[in-house]
């Protein structure tokens, strides 16, 4: 049984964490692609809320684009010089707000997400994608992983109802 387990685990995780290499130039190994589903982490958080602009689709959510080490360490805040600024990713708002949406409380419009992420992970990107390209990465990566078909390819329909194992086709 815990060998069923652990094929769904290494599933989700390589789904969920799709690796993105560099050259060995950067300043980082690679990148974790991390996506959530949207009912799981307010199921987990004592608060939760939906974005000024509704409630996200049943689908993954990004939640980051994060530079990483290959020992498990990751940098983070690497350029306090190089703040978010709205007006070099203007053009990826609209596709941000669908893909990319802030559950926390207070959720406001999404931008202190954004603004988070580029300052703690984007930042140490700087020596492989500027702001604009850490962005459009992660949107770009999000359109090419396909997680709801995974999952319910291995028997799995993540509609909120519970499944059985057994009859999963992961045996």
């Amino acid at each position: 049984m815990e060998s069923k387990y652990s094929i769904l685990l290494s599933l989700l995780m390589l789904q969920c964490l799709s690796l993105l290499c560099v050259s060995q130039s950067q300043d980082f190994d690679f990148f974790y692609f991390v996506q959530q589903w949207p009912g799981s982490y307010c199921d987990t958080k004592q608060s939760c809320c939906y974005p000024n602009t509704g409630k996200p689709s049943a689908d993954f959510g990004i939640r980051g684009l994060w530079p990483n080490y290959k020992d498990g360490s990751y940098p983070s805040n690497c350029d306090p010089n190089n703040s978010f600024n709205q007006a070099k990713i203007s053009n990826l708002i609209n596709d941000m707000q669908k893909n990319w949406p802030s559950l926390a409380c207070p959720s406001s419009n999404n931008i202190q997400f954004w603004r988070h992420e580029w300052e703690k992970h984007g930042t140490c990107s700087e020596s492989a994608l500027n702001q604009h390209g850490y962005f459009d990465t992660a949107l770009n990566l999000k359109g090419k992983t396909n997680l709801l078909k995974a999952l319910k390819s291995a028997g799995i329909n993540p509609d909120g109802n519970s499944y059985n194992l057994q009859t999963s086709k992961l045996q």
